[in-house]
């Protein structure tokens, strides 16, 4: 630890600078939109496949989707997840993109 003028303890500079960076790497979310077209074997597939969730995950992510009507299912920076987003969409699920506010 270190100490401020105060004589509090402050994280060093590093571990400060790291925190930025994940950050603002992850001011973005892939929202999946419920829809009724889509079963739920389908929409856990995709989320499978496409961001790789562990069954129980994409199980969980279906789920909320469902009954909130969409649902975050990965966060990061724009260009992970603008690939993702196509491939869910290229399966006939809505997805976007949104900005996470803070």
């Amino acid at each position: 630890m270190m100490w401020d003028s105060n004589n509090e303890a402050t994280k060093p500079w590093q571990e400060s600078d790291t925190d930025v960076i994940t950050e603002l790497a992850s001011k973005y979310s892939l929202i999946v939109w419920n829809d009724e077209v889509n079963t739920f074997e389908w929409v856990i597939e995709t989320l499978i496949k496409i961001c790789s969730h562990s069954p129980e995950q994409a199980e969980q992510c279906a789920m909320l989707i469902h009954t909130q009507g969409k649902y975050a299912v990965k966060k990061g920076d724009y260009e992970t997840l603008k690939p993702m987003c196509d491939a869910i969409t290229d399966r006939g699920i809505g997805a976007t993109i949104e900005s996470i506010s803070n």
